[in-house]
């Protein structure tokens, strides 16, 4: 990788939970970066300890992403290199980076987004439910707007991914079935390539009677299917 060729800012994916998902060129940027920008420096200490990755680390998160990015740029202008992880997965999907990438090509410099894990694409696929056409919907909100949110898409025929916390699924279950129907089929992926990754599939109203019996705990994908539009 020649000083030439470098980018001015890397989004790099990070494994998801199982570390050995790491890709080799991702390795390779992280060892070469002037700095690593992590959502949580403490949780990715952990991850380029394991990798043997000794190089300066800076907080960007969503509570500084505002007023971090303008000097960001300008550190870029006078000649430094980036790479940005999140905590796990690809930085940006649910997580800070649109901000900073959006300005950095604003500013005329270039960056690169390299191919990596995200969860929403396994827990699609995991799922059985119609993969040729989706729509990532991401977090629901968690309070104002959210049955707006979710009234939009009843008539949605492309199946529908939304990430989702363990004390939340429940209320978003019983929501979804509300709008489109208990016999509505959907698939809920836990802890994706870990030792106890989980995908329960079944109807809406299955998938309530199950999480009414069995505790939930880790990061969750919901996976439901698309309005049959012959319906």
């Amino acid at each position: 990788m020649s000083e030439t060729s470098r980018p001015n800012l890397y989004i790099v994916p990070t494994p998801i939970g199982n570390l050995k998902d790491i890709t080799y060129r991702a390795v390779e940027v992280l060892k070469q970066a002037d700095v690593i920008l992590a959502e949580d420096t403490r949780t990715s200490g952990v991850l380029l300890k394991h990798l043997e990755i000794s190089r300066p680390l800076q907080s960007y998160h969503i509570f500084n992403e505002h007023k971090a990015v303008e000097k960001l740029v300008s550190r870029m202008k006078e000649g430094e290199h980036f790479a940005l992880i999140s905590d796990a997965g690809t930085p940006a999907i649910s997580d800070p980076g649109f901000l900073l990438v959006r300005a950095v090509l604003e500013a005329g410099l270039e960056v690169q987004c390299l191919p990596g894990p995200t969860a929403f694409v396994p827990a699609l696929v995991n799922s059985g439910l119609p993969n040729d056409r989706f729509v990532f919907e991401g977090f629901l909100p968690h309070k104002k707007g959210r049955k707006t949110r979710i009234e939009s898409l009843m008539e949605e025929t492309r199946t529908m991914i939304f990430y989702e916390s363990t004390h939340r699924i429940q209320k978003t279950l019983l929501q979804l079935s509300e709008a489109f129907g208990e016999d509505r089929q959907a698939c809920v992926s836990r802890e994706l390539t870990k030792l106890h990754e989980e995908n329960v599939r079944g109807s809406l109203a299955e998938l309530i009677e199950y999480y009414n019996t069995h505790s939930v705990k880790g990061e969750i994908v919901l996976v439901v299917a698309g309005k049959n539009s012959k319906a």
